[in-house]
């Protein structure tokens, strides 16, 4: 993995490496909930994309539901739309004091280390990359988003104890999905840009460089998306440690790289939806040509979707975009 890692920083080419899987899941015929639910379905559409693609690494679904319907709340599963948990689990400190951190034998996260094993196992010449939520975006989807952003300031001792638990979870669990054999996983924390910068290093990176340190080294790369971040939250990503970082389309890249190391892989940031879903294929040509002018002079740069693709997108859009970075590399 440090050898991918360091033949990004030393090209002379910039790689593409857009986070899709639900374009796989259209090309074999099956919806949303039949690959959310079931591993094999889920590692069918992975390697759809792969073949579909000539993809610089391959990527699970980011379905930011796993890890708290694993924790009891309940999650809805729509045919062909992103799953979304409904309600809220926790409502106050003693509800967070009695909360047990689940075992890995809950909810679906059988399916997504199932996955994640058998991508690992079929595929020997690119890198796998898991996905796992960030502890601040799961806590929020357990204790109601709008509440905890509250409650962080009159009650953050009962946060910070959710925070902790989460974050107990979340090292056993991306320590499964080292275990099947991936090479990385990406976690999301998009919650984590609502906060302003201090409280980002407070409540979601001293977290997250728990879970970085525990299983980041020469063979596994930790990837951290937040999409929320506009630029408040770009040194917090930085000091979780995480060798890649991965940034949303509110943000200007050229900004991005001016803060972060050389030495850090920066993704970004092309929209999933305004670009990708909803542009034509010249529009999606014209954007990715100009991200990639913008950032030319920085070779830790790899260019990507601003988010995972989300059902629905143009296969002619895709093609497009990976097109444009090989005419670009020529």
């Amino acid at each position: 993995m440090q050898n991918w890692i360091n033949s990004i920083l030393s090209s002379e080419k910039r790689i593409a490496l857009p986070f899709m899987t639900h374009p796989g899941i259209e090309v074999i015929g099956k919806s949303v909930r039949e690959a959310v639910s079931d591993g094999q379905v889920h590692f069918q559409a992975i390697k759809a994309v792969s073949e579909q693609f000539d993809t610089t690494a391959c990527t699970v679904i980011m379905d930011l539901t796993v890890e708290a319907e694993a924790f009891g709340a309940e999650v809805k599963l729509p045919e062909n739309e992103v799953p979304t948990v409904l309600g809220r689990l926790l409502s106050d400190a003693a509800a967070i004091e009695a909360l047990e951190v689940p075992g890995l034998d809950k909810g679906r996260v059988p399916a997504y280390l199932l996955a994640s094993k058998l991508a690992a196992d079929n595929f020997n010449d690119k890198p796998v990359f898991s996905g796992c939520i960030g502890p601040y975006s799961l806590a929020g989807r357990l204790y109601d988003m709008s509440e905890i952003m509250v409650a962080i300031y009159i009650e953050p001792e009962s946060i910070q104890l959710l925070l902790s638990k989460c974050t107990e979870f979340l090292i056993k669990y991306c320590q499964a999905l080292k275990a099947t054999g991936t090479l990385g996983v990406i976690i999301a924390e998009p919650a984590a840009g609502l906060l302003s910068g201090d409280d980002c290093m407070t409540y979601s990176t001293f977290y997250v460089k728990q879970i970085v340190d525990a299983v980041q080294d020469d063979t596994f790369t930790v990837i951290l998306h937040n999409c929320g971040n506009t630029g408040q939250c770009t040194d917090a990503m930085v000091a979780s440690g995480a060798r890649a970082l991965h940034f949303g389309n509110a943000i200007d890249m050229t900004e991005v790289l001016k803060q972060c190391p050389d030495d850090v892989v920066v993704m970004g940031n092309l929209n999933p939806v305004g670009i990708f879903k909803q542009g034509s294929v010249e529009s999606v040509k014209e954007e990715t040509l100009k991200l990639l002018q913008k950032t030319a002079g920085h070779k830790n740069f790899v260019i990507s979707s601003g988010c995972d693709l989300p059902p629905f997108v143009p296969e002619a859009n895709i093609r497009a975009f990976l097109e444009t970075v090989a005419i670009y590399n020529l």
